[in-house]
């Protein structure tokens, strides 16, 4: 039966869901808010993101953490059966497991065992394409697997001797396993440095041409990369899956207003986002604090879009964003073609946090992107005030400084072309620098 349900790509694999539960006076209630259901969905959707066959999926209630193995004997002995029906190639448990957890269960049910954190890292080494999201995978691989050095294999039993670098005598294998992933890891947050270092260079290159930053960002499967397509008419891998698109990717937008913007896709969020992930892709998600407009695209037809909300929050908050109060947040209502328009989403549009940030859209069907497209450009503007700055035509500094802090929209050249006349868009406060250093020039 085994080899008959075994899938040709990926696999199969049985699903634990453990329901914790806590406990207050004698009564236990679920300690998660999240629907039990919708947990079940995600965590099947990450395993058919590697194609992995699902054959069975077990909720259970957990009363109490066993130490040794996160779930309680009963629970361990109903998957040993199912291990005997299906012969599964991995069981995944839809929770965090301590190494020594992971380890007795797999020598219990004598299969291969991952957990949460494993299996997002799984996707993620499968989907990276770009030379920094492979680093990224692997250093975040690297730190979850260096915890997990706990005498799983015989050959860490082994004690090897050796000298200088190699290791000195007496140092276990552990040890030294433990040692060439450290070095390991330091190589790889060097390489990452550098790339952060371009990164910025290119960033501060962008700034000189003044092509505004939107960045998409939301939950995994929330049709950024669909809106992306749409917009740009890019060709973006977008599927039904979860972490669809994991390696960012920029495209230039040109705004109903004549400007042009850079418009750039995210690895999407995910709740519980394992530390491990969360900071080997922190410098990816640093795009994010340098953008000028935030879209967090929402899956609005999903029963779970609240709950999804507020992971996104959470995230943002680590990177230094302040939802609720960044006028360069607008949420993207997006999918609802799916919606039954009886119910409609009028009670999220009159949410008095987001002063009427909020855009419900169709990536698919096209509908309502011009007024997206609208709101962008508003956001955009925001404090900014449109002025015609004319500068001597030798002057390098002072053009070199308005590419750098103000949004060049317009230039003539007179006649004589010993002036030039810039039709700029300028915050306040830059507009003020401005003065105390070029003074002397005609602003009209």
């Amino acid at each position: 039966m085994a080899d008959e349900t075994r899938g040709a790509a990926g696999g199969t694999c049985l699903i634990v869901h453990p329901v914790l539960q806590v406990f207050h006076k004698g009564d236990s209630q679920i300690s998660s808010g999240r629907d039990s259901a919708s947990m079940i969905s995600e965590i099947s959707g990450l395993a058919e993101a590697i194609h992995l066959d699902i054959l069975d999926v077990v909720s259970c209630n957990v009363r109490k953490i066993s130490a040794g193995h996160f779930l309680g004997k009963g629970v361990r002995e109903d998957v040993v059966a199912l291990v005997e029906e299906f012969d599964p190639t991995v069981i995944i448990v839809n929770a965090a497991l301590s190494p020594v957890q992971q380890r007795n269960l797999e020598i219990e049910w004598k299969s291969k065992v991952i957990d949460r954190t494993g299996l997002i890292l799984e996707i993620f080494g499968k989907r990276a394409q770009t030379r920094e999201g492979k680093m990224q995978v692997e250093l975040a691989a690297l730190s979850y697997q260096r915890s997990r050095l706990v005498r799983s294999w015989t050959h860490l039993e082994r004690q090897r001797g050796g000298a200088g670098f190699m290791g000195g005598p007496g140092e276990t294998q552990i040890e030294l396993d433990r040692r060439i992933i450290d070095d390991k890891i330091t190589s790889l947050k060097l390489q990452l440095e550098q790339v952060r270092k371009n990164r910025d260079l290119q960033r501060r290159s962008r700034e000189r041409v003044p092509f505004p930053v939107v960045a998409l960002v939301g939950y995994t499967n929330a049709g950024k990369s669909t809106l992306f397509n749409t917009l740009t008419g890019a060709d973006v891998f977008a599927e039904d899956l979860l972490f669809a698109t994991l390696d960012p990717t920029m495209r230039r937008l040109k705004m109903p207003g004549g400007r042009d913007v850079i418009l750039s896709d995210t690895v999407g969020f995910i709740s519980d986002l394992p530390t491990h992930l969360i900071a080997a892709f922190r410098a990816t998600l640093e795009q994010v604090q340098y953008a000028d407009v935030i879209l967090h695209v929402r899956d609005i037809s999903s029963p779970e879009t609240e709950d999804q909300r507020l992971d996104v929050i959470s995230i943002l908050k680590d990177l230094g964003i302040d939802y609720d109060v960044d006028p360069r947040v607008v949420e993207v209502f997006n999918k609802i073609d799916l919606l039954d328009r009886d119910q409609g989403f009028g009670a999220w549009l009159r949410d008095p946090e987001m002063r009427g940030r909020q855009v419900p859209v169709s990536a698919v069907s096209g509908e309502g992107l011009d007024v997206l497209l609208s709101v962008i450009e508003a956001t955009m503007m925001g404090s900014q005030t449109e002025m015609v700055i004319t500068i001597d035509a030798s002057n390098g500094k002072a053009f070199s400084w308005l590419h750098r802090h103000a949004s060049i929209l317009e230039r003539q050249d007179d006649e004589s072309c010993e002036k030039v006349h810039l039709r700029v868009s300028i915050e306040d406060g830059e507009y003020q620098k401005y003065l105390g250093l070029f003074s002397g020039q005609s602003i009209s």
